[in-house]
């Protein structure tokens, strides 16, 4: 089963997500966390950010902090696993494709869509959701949140699931046949 956790910052999107995944599956199975963004060396806020979700995870799982997600997700497509997320990978692929200045991130959301279609076990993958504010003010700004429309919807069409997280509380935006 692939789910698609969507939420706006600090929704809950994230804790849910965790939640979910250690539920749906036997007490004690390994989950991998792959988180695909920087760990907040140079940023304290964002380290403490990435701290306080590292210590809520339970010690069975297993963590990788890698930008390939969809590497990630094709060398281990049978371990249940939760994307932690994709507005952060989406994020570091604009930069590494200069895409902020006309370059493209369409081949790595092509191979992240296809990695998340072809998995095999357990998904989870979080992302924000950009449709609920207002058009950014900046150029920038607009390319990320087309960029994360669009990479969302294809993500969603791919995924059994759709849930939406507003104030810690999920509800349901696509389930399994619809």
């Amino acid at each position: 089963m692939r789910m698609l956790v969507l939420g706006g910052i600090r929704s809950g999107k994230s804790r849910w997500a965790e939640e979910f995944i250690a539920g749906s599956l036997p007490a004690g199975t390994p989950v991998r966390y792959l988180a695909p963004g920087p760990c907040g060396d140079d940023d304290a806020a964002w380290a403490q950010r990435v701290a306080q979700h590292r210590h809520r995870r339970p010690a069975h799982w297993s963590t990788v902090e890698a930008p390939d997600v969809a590497g990630e997700l094709r060398r281990y497509p049978g371990a249940p696993t939760l994307v932690d997320d994709l507005g952060t990978w989406l994020t570091g692929a604009l930069d590494r494709t200069n895409a902020w200045n006309g370059g493209s991130v369409t081949t790595l959301v092509d191979d992240i869509v296809c990695a998340t279609s072809t998995f095999n076990s357990t998904l989870v993958l979080v992302s924000p959701e950009v449709g609920l504010t207002v058009v950014p003010a900046t150029a920038s700004g607009r390319r990320f949140a087309d960029e994360l429309g669009d990479l969302n919807r294809r993500v969603a069409d791919v995924c059994e699931r759709v849930v939406l997280v507003i104030a810690g509380q999920a509800m349901p935006v696509k389930s399994s046949g619809s």
